[in-house]
Parts: C-alpha cells; structure tokens; sequence
C-alpha cells in the first residue's frame, strides 16, 4: 500500500499543506512517522503551545498563519489483526491516504469502505471526522482507535467511547486537542454485500455488465470526479457543508412550498434535508464573491479561484449561510474546521 513518505522537519516557519490551496504558515511543522518517535517529539519538548494536529489538510481553513505548532502523522502500514470466514479485521496507521485503504480493501473484496472511495485525506483523521458518504459512515466499520496524548500515554478507545453521530466524534471536542491518533482498527466483511440506495449510484451500475467491488468503487469514484473539482487545479476541501437534521413537522410544512425537496428520513421525529439542495435553490451555484466561488456542479462545495485568502472564504459562507436561512428558515453548518 502506498503511503507518504515525509522527513521530520523542525526548524522555521513552514507552509501548512491545506486542500483549499491558502498561503498560511506554522511557527513549526512536525511529522513523525511512528509512536515512538512520536514520544520523543513530546519528551524533547517540541511539541510548543498552542498546537494543532492535522491529517492531509482536507478538512480545514485556515483563516491565518498559525502561530503554534502543526503536527502530521505519517505513520503507516496495514496488519491484519484478526482473520475468520466473515471478516477480517486490520490496523492501519493514521498517516496512511484513505482512498490507497480503500483500493487496498477492494482488491482483496474486503467489504465495506467502497462507498467511500476517493475522499481526500488520511486514515487518522476519517476516524476524527467520522467521514461519509453515499450512505456509509466510517463509525460502522471501526472497531477501536489508538491515541498518544500529549503526556506520552497511550490509550486505545472502543467505537462506542468514540461519541460518533453525523461528523462528529469524540475526537473533535476541545478537551481532546492533547490526545492524537495513531492507529485505527477497522473490521470489514468477507461476505457479498453492497449499499446502492443513495444517490444515482443504482442508475450508474446500469452502465456495467457486473455488479462488484470493483465495478461499485469505479461507480463512486465517477460520480465524486463528476461532482466535485480536484483540489491540485482548484482548491476546495469537498462539501464545505453538513447536510443539515431537522424536525419532522419543520420539514413537512417546507415540503408543502416545496414538494420536490429531497430528504432523507433519519427516525420518526428528524429528517435530513440536502443543502446542496437548499444553496442551488438560493441561486448560489457557479456565483463567485471575490476570488471564492460555489462550485458550478456541486452547490456543497466552496472552491478557491486563485489567490483567496481564508477570510475570502468565510466571507461567501456567510452569504451563503444568510441565503438559506432567509429562504428556508434553515441553519446550514460548516463541515470544514476553521482555523
């Protein structure tokens, strides 16, 4: 499996690697590339406050230079932990790209993660992020994540002491800002199974011959290129938004305005509304402010187009933001971490 190689660097300021392409730095930039090194990084006393741990830079803005110290884990590698005739469980260092586990997952028909091909980032942080997509989330697939905290001490935690729900986990709460991840322990089927009812992925699979692991990643794969730009030629860090929940009765009397509003039912009282939905509706989709810009394809993501700074950004979120909450009485949170 390929994973990135970075030397450890310590010394000056350095750019902070970011998907939305922003010119900021960190007073310093750490990589380690296992625990122990990890361990020593904290004992020699370079890990200064305040710092921040990042994976590839996929999910955060970053409004300003940071003026503490960045960490990024580059610890990789796959072990297969356990074996049997239903799963197998693995244990995947956190610095390990995502979309390489996924491929690695589908070409042994290890099932489970397809549906969340091509998301940009690192091992480490899907479990941060609780990642999803197409009718998956990361929360079903892991089993424990290991963690150093800034003491040195290893602890591993169970998925449910995780707090995962839609984005969120327990690793995102301030209190958790001195504990990194290490290590995610994932465990996948062996057994036939595949989750097409989300999206235009059953009409796509019409396209194929065969319905299998390898047809559904290169289905997911089409739609995400199809939806979403490249961050290398455009910078974005994916869908900027959360697919807001709303009560049922809230959502019944918008329904009645708008009876071609998609939804999704989440249990009897709550139901999630796309916002990507909502933004096209407000008439965001392919409007710049300044060199931030709506994606002309996909209203959930927010794309630089050269030169703008973080404060661009959240300048068109805002708008956005406003747009949507004036026409539909719903408030539209950011996904992406500003910092």
């Amino acid at each position: 499996m390929k994973t990135q190689a970075f030397k450890i660097r310590r010394e000056g300021l350095k750019k902070i690697p970011n998907t939305f392409g922003i010119d900021v730095t960190a007073a310093r930039l750490l990589e380690y590339s296992s625990e122990d090194e990890l361990r020593e990084l904290i004992a020699a006393g370079h890990v200064i406050a305040p710092w921040l741990h990042i994976g590839g830079g996929s999910n955060l803005l970053f409004i300003k230079d940071y003026e503490g110290t960045v960490l990024h884990s580059c610890i990789g590698g796959l072990e297969v932990t356990s074996e049997d005739e239903e799963c197998v469980s693995v244990r995947v260092g956190a610095g390990v790209i995502w979309d390489d586990f996924v491929a690695y997952c589908v070409e042994r028909h290890w099932y489970g993660v397809e549906n969340l091909s091509l998301i940009p980032g690192e091992v480490g942080a899907s479990a941060v992020q609780n990642i999803g997509a197409y009718g998956v989330e990361v929360k079903d697939l892991i089993t424990s994540v290991e963690t150093i905290n800034i003491a040195g001490e290893k602890r591993i935690y169970g998925v449910d002491e995780c707090g995962y729900s839609y984005r969120k986990s327990l690793f995102k709460q301030p209190e958790m800002k001195t504990v990194f991840v290490t290590y995610v322990n994932f465990c996948l089927s062996k057994r036939e199974h595949y989750t097409l009812d989300y999206g235009t992925i059953r009409e796509e699979l019409e396209k194929y011959p065969v319905l299998n692991l390898e047809t559904l990643r290169r289905v997911i794969i089409d739609i995400r290129q199809i939806k979403l730009p490249d961050p290398k030629v455009l910078g974005n860090a994916g869908s900027f938004f959360m697919n807001p929940i709303v009560p049922r009765q809230q959502f019944e009397s918008l329904q009645q305005e708008y009876p071609d509003m998609p939804h999704y039912d989440v249990d009897a009282g709550w139901v999630k509304v796309p916002a990507a939905w909502m933004i096209d509706r407000c008439n965001w989709k392919g409007k710049a402010l300044g060199p931030a810009a709506v994606h002309d394809r996909q209203a959930l993501v927010l794309v630089n187009l050269g030169g703008a700074t973080g404060a661009d950004i959240v300048a068109l979120s805002d708008a956005v933001r406003a747009s949507v909450r004036e026409k539909f009485g719903i408030d539209i949170y950011p996904e992406v971490c500003l910092i």
